[in-house]
């Protein structure tokens, strides 16, 4: 069997970054919170002492538990570097929306920011689309597009 089960984001303040996502996105608990330690999680991540804290969000536009994003953070975490749109690794999260500039206005009063601006876009199959990169409070990059 495969089956995409999660995303997971390292927060540098995991409680503030979970709360972004319910409120932006309406992502809902799962009440699968995580305080896990111990020698097998040591020797999963190849770290001493790991000690991880957070939750699982089920994504928009699903009603079951998966998939998540999985919110958590390290009692020590490692400097980190902005992501940028064009470095190699996972760039984005892409949210259809209603309202892109809604979203894009609640993504900011949140906490967040844009990459670039709002454009549209006309595909061959005759659709359009609004789209517009965002960043989250803690600098992960977002997509929010909506189609006509």
């Amino acid at each position: 069997m495969f089956r995409y089960v999660h995303t997971n984001i390292i927060a540098k303040d995991a409680k503030k970054l979970i709360d972004f996502y319910k409120t932006v996105f309406r992502c809902k608990s799962i009440n699968e919170t995580r305080d896990l330690r111990g020698e097998w999680l040591d020797r999963l991540t190849a770290l001493n002492e790991a000690h991880i804290t957070g939750e699982h969000l089920v994504l928009p536009g699903y009603e079951e538990h998966y998939p998540t994003l999985e919110i958590f953070s390290y009692d020590m975490l490692e400097i980190s570097i902005n992501p940028l749109i064009n470095r190699p690794g996972i760039a984005h999260m892409a949210f259809e929306v209603d309202d892109v500039e809604e979203t894009l206005a609640e993504i900011i009063k949140a906490g967040g920011s844009t990459v670039g601006e709002l454009v549209s876009a006309s595909y061959p199959n005759g659709k359009e689309t609004v789209f517009v990169y965002a960043r989250d409070p803690e600098g992960n990059i977002l997509e929010l597009q909506s189609w006509r």
